[in-house]
């Protein structure tokens, strides 16, 4: 049974291996293999929810991919959520452009009828691309300190947009940025 669905921005391929890199880095050193093991694919996270209908969301989603383009993203820090699933994560440099193309993504959907959750909201969204959950909490310190290691800035494009249902993660669709044809 699903535990939720989410709408994931998708990396052009060298920027999605540089952050391949990262996972792979830590799961060589036994720090964190769960986004490996739940198949998952490098991604910020737009939007996420426990309930959504799929087929509701597929040509709001097609319709704003068509409108717009692929956008730029630099990731430039690493940080750590404040939770209990000690996620570690790549943060892009905010900018104009990344924000923006979520809070619209955000207004389409509303006008669908979709409540957007407190953590996903334009006020309170923290994009992120995460690297390791559930690290050990005596583990913390060493991985961060691999993932200073990682020459950044790692500069790149968002490409496409896809909703995805967990876990393990099964891609429902996705549309290149810019493109009426499916990714």
């Amino acid at each position: 049974m699903s535990q939720g669905y989410a709408i994931e921005l998708y990396f052009d391929p060298a920027l999605e291996n540089q952050v391949l890199k990262a996972w792979n880095v830590l799961a060589r050193r036994q720090i964190s293999t769960q986004l490996i093991e739940m198949e998952s694919r490098p991604h910020i996270t737009l939007f996420s929810s426990p309930f959504i209908e799929p087929a509701k969301l597929e040509n709001v989603i097609r319709n704003f991919a068509s409108k717009q383009e692929p956008l730029s993203l630099s990731f430039s820090s690493i940080g750590s959520l404040p939770s209990d699933n000690n996620v570690l994560f790549l943060a892009p440099t905010p900018s104009m452009s990344l924000l923006q193309f979520h809070s619209q993504l955000c207004e389409a959907m509303k006008k669908e009828g979709v409540e957007i959750g407190e953590e996903y909201r334009q006020d309170s969204w923290i994009p992120y691309c995460a690297v390791a959950q559930e690290v050990p909490r005596a583990r913390m310190a060493e991985a961060f300190c691999v993932l200073r290691d990682l020459k950044l800035p790692v500069a790149g494009y968002a490409m496409d947009i896809g909703l995805v249902e967990f876990s393990p993660v099964r891609e429902l669709f996705s549309f290149v940025l810019g493109n009426n044809v499916e990714a």
